[in-house]
């Protein structure tokens, strides 16, 4: 925000911007009557964690603890609820869900913001494909309540109530990029770099030397294939790389996938599901392999909750979901910028 624009507690301001907090208060008024009908419980995570989580491009808050004699423990801000969540499960609690402050950073833009809230809900014993039909419904209920037909994002649209398209990652790539995804992938999961550093290069993207297959995949997916995503209606993007998937179990059928799929509306992602790791082994083997990389580029690392990784040995077989509500409010109210629909955004810092 520039010294000389009006900040959003002035009184003009407030009063373009109150009809969509309304909005937002509705919408997730409509969300809690719709989970506990179907008997989840709501829960409230702990925002300060021993872990933010171990993704390696996600970025979190660090804090400290100072407890009563003065020793200083290292905390985070959560960047997910989602650990705090599978102890849930673990706890025994059947069907949950969670509207939680979550807080991520080097992030702030249209669609982020450093604080926001997160939807996320976790059904023990059922299939991931269960998610799929809750984000159909709740797509449907936000546009609903927002007296919507459409979800409007920047000129691109798409209908709540339309059939979703499903796509694979590997008809995704084929169809949009021309890339035989699979073909760089082995029965293990382990990826060939080379092999899809050549079709990266022959679908006319760049390829530098550095470029691990991550990287690779990363440019393919956000040039060639994002762009298409739910247009029109919207659209179910599943069976992500193993390599991909660091808290998703392995598809039975195909181990070189793992039981992942992401949700797109309007060319926006609203939504990231899996079919649980409960295997604490593995878990932790994936772990340290995500926190290698983000040491690789970001020179720095985030330590693996253990009280996480014993309670994932209790945990049932359980799919969970996480679904960025601000933007769900932002398509159903057709706003352009994610802070037009946050009550009290964070300030920005000083360049």
């Amino acid at each position: 925000m520039t010294p000389s624009s009006s900040p959003w507690w002035s009184p003009q301001v407030h009063a373009d911007r109150r009809p969509l907090l309304l909005l937002r208060n509705r919408i997730a008024a409509r969300i809690r009557a719709h989970f506990a009908a179907l008997d989840f419980v709501e829960v409230e995570a702990a925002a300060l964690q021993v872990s933010p989580g171990n993704e390696a491009h996600l970025s979190a808050f660090a804090t400290e603890a100072i407890g009563p004699d003065g020793a200083r423990r290292p905390l985070y801000l959560h960047t997910s609820p989602e650990f705090a969540c599978k102890k849930l499960l673990a706890a025994g609690e059947p069907r949950l869900f969670s509207l939680a402050r979550v807080f991520r950073n080097r992030e702030r833009g249209a669609l982020h913001h450093p604080e926001f809230t997160m939807l996320e809900w976790y059904r023990a014993n059922e299939r991931y494909t269960v998610l799929m039909a809750d984000c159909a419904e709740l797509l449907a209920l936000a546009a609903e309540a927002a007296g919507a037909r459409r979800l409007r994002f920047r000129g691109r649209e798409a209908d709540p109530q339309a059939d979703f398209e499903r796509l694979t990652l590997a008809e995704a790539f084929s169809r949009h990029a021309g890339i035989d995804l699979l073909a760089t992938i082995d029965g293990a999961g382990a990826t060939d770099r080379d092999r899809l550093a050549a079709g990266v290069a022959a679908a006319g993207l760049r390829v530098a030397p550095d470029d691990t297959w991550a990287d690779l995949f990363s440019r393919v997916l956000v040039a060639r294939v994002e762009p298409h995503l739910g247009l029109g209606r919207p659209t179910i993007l599943c069976e992500y790389p193993v390599s991909e998937a660091a808290l998703a179990r392995p598809c039975p059928r195909d181990p070189r996938v793992a039981e992942r799929f992401e949700l797109y509306a309007c060319g926006v992602e609203l939504a990231n599901a899996f079919g649980e790791l409960t295997d604490p082994a593995e878990q932790r083997r994936r772990f340290e392999a995500e926190m290698a990389e983000k040491a690789r580029v970001y020179g720095e690392t985030y330590p693996i909750d253990e009280d996480f990784l014993a309670a994932l040995a209790a945990m049932p077989e359980a799919s969970g979901i996480a679904l960025g509500f601000d933007r769900l409010v932002m398509l159903a109210s057709g706003a352009p910028r994610i802070e037009d629909v946050i009550w009290t955004p964070v300030a920005e810092t000083a360049p």
